[in-house]
């Protein structure tokens, strides 16, 4: 038997049961909200501090190179994603994971104890940028892997749902991480926010590696990579193999993420936050309130996102995601005029709103990616289809929309830059084939090989 049935075997022949699958979806909730609270406190710290901590001389351009910092990570994600990808082909997904969960930790905790510009001159940017690409690293590998350990557990009829777990980690982080700067704003405020206050969400890190170090460590191995492993058909260069016979599907996937995360990036890019409390900018609100709402968004995010995943499993990945881009859409166009009005309520309805599209085609999206490779090369071609699709969606959009609002005063031209995104992700999604519940197993792997490319009949 190949693929996990709706009985509950594994492709080994064992029985998954529930406590193993609770376990598994804990674990990767765990985990990957570890990783992308540390991801987006650095992009919160750019958004209310950074600039001026670190990039002092700069003067008007300090905002604009501390975003630039953001996206510089994401350059090395496709790093991440090769590494991540040819070890977890060939060693497994779960020694990735704690890999990926340290070096994240490890990273985000030196930000935290760094020197400022003022103290130690142009090598604290320096330092703060070689940490940043670290984190870059850490997370081109951490994505793939939560999804596979997560979807390959999962009951055939059951994967979108269980797929949405390591996603939900996504607003859990970003919730997480403007929570605790939220509180760090009252205990330390106005001056003291920028002279102690930003680092000590950097150092509580190390409390959350540990903990998620300690739940990962209990998680059985992904079943699909076990029988790969039995039977010894590990590919010998998977990544070699992704781009020889599956180049084109890597760049269309790639693009459906490209559309998500690039207005997603609006809020976990630190961009909101820095516009919204820019004192010499259109709105200039307090800094706790608008993480406030940002962290409030954080939470429709996420059940959106869970939303997502469940009806995925019963209409349909592709029309899942079709639904989101109307949506997120919807949510693009909405955005800027209610944040511009510089009412905290109405701010948090644009980006509650907004939220409500980037769950539907980010929930469906762990599913969607496992279903589209075969089992050899997955991890490879889950993780730089991932990767990739960062860097052409979320790695400058806040650089990009901080830019345009800097040559033409007005945020008009970043909504129109949203939301060509946007169709975008659309027209790449059109692009796919839906394979919701194709066998994942090895046994399968030249029906997984048919490529899901409409139009196309061999990858």
């Amino acid at each position: 038997m190949s693929g996990q049935s709706q009985a509950g075997f594994t492709p080994t022949g064992t029985i998954a049961t529930a406590a193993d699958r609770r376990r598994v979806v804990f674990a990767t909730v765990v985990g990957t909200t570890v990783e992308w609270y540390d991801f987006f406190i650095y992009a919160t710290a750019v958004g209310l501090v950074f600039g001026q901590l670190f990039f002092e001389p700069l003067g008007a351009n300090s905002a604009l190179i501390a975003f630039a910092t953001v996206g510089v990570s994401f350059l090395f994600r496709p790093l991440g994603a090769f590494l991540a990808g040819h070890f977890g082909d060939k060693l497994g997904r779960k020694t990735v994971l704690m890999w990926t969960l340290i070096l994240m930790g490890a990273a985000t905790a030196l930000i935290g104890l760094l020197p400022t510009y003022q103290t130690i001159g142009v090598t604290a940017p320096i330092l703060l940028v070689l940490l940043r690409i670290i984190q870059g690293i850490s997370a081109g590998g951490e994505w793939g892997g939560a999804v596979l350990m997560a979807v390959e557990h999962a009951p055939r009829t059951k994967r979108g749902i269980f797929g949405a777990s390591p996603q939900i980690g996504v607003p859990l982080g970003l919730l997480l991480a403007s929570g605790v700067m939220a509180l760090m704003t009252a205990i330390a405020p106005g001056d003291q926010f920028a002279e102690w206050g930003w680092r000590v969400p950097f150092l509580l890190s190390v409390v959350l590696i540990l903990v998620g170090y300690y739940v990962r460590r209990k998680v059985e191995e992904s079943p699909v990579f076990t029988e790969l492993a039995a039977r010894k058909e590990k590919a010998r260069m998977p990544i070699v193999q992704l781009f020889r016979k599956h180049a084109l599907l890597v760049i269309i996937a790639a693009f459906v993420f490209a559309g998500n995360n690039a207005v997603g990036y609006m809020t976990t890019g630190g961009y909101i936050q820095g516009y919204a409390t820019n004192p010499e900018g259109p709105i200039g609100l307090e800094r706790g309130p608008v993480l406030w709402a940002v962290a409030g968004s954080a939470v429709t995010w996420l059940l959106t996102t869970l939303l997502a995943g469940w009806i995925c499993d019963r209409i349909g990945r592709r029309p899942t995601y079709i639904i989101g881009w109307v949506l997120q859409l919807i949510g693009v166009f909405a955005l800027f005029p209610l944040v511009n009005t510089g009412q905290i309520g109405l701010l948090f309805a644009g980006l509650a709103l907004l939220t409500i599209g980037l769950g539907f085609t980010y929930g469906p999206q762990a599913a969607l990616y496992t279903e589209l490779f075969p089992a050899s090369i997955r991890f490879s071609g889950v993780s730089i289809s991932y990767a990739i699709g960062a860097i052409a969606g979320g790695a400058f959009a806040p650089t990009i929309a901080t830019a345009i609002v800097q040559a033409t005063g007005s945020t008009q031209a970043v909504t129109w830059y949203l939301a060509g995104m946007t169709v975008l992700g659309l027209i790449a999604t059109l692009l796919l084939r839906d394979r919701s519940g194709i066998p994942l197993g090895p046994d399968h792997e030249d029906e997984q090989s048919v490529s899901p490319i409409r139009g196309l009949a061999k990858a």
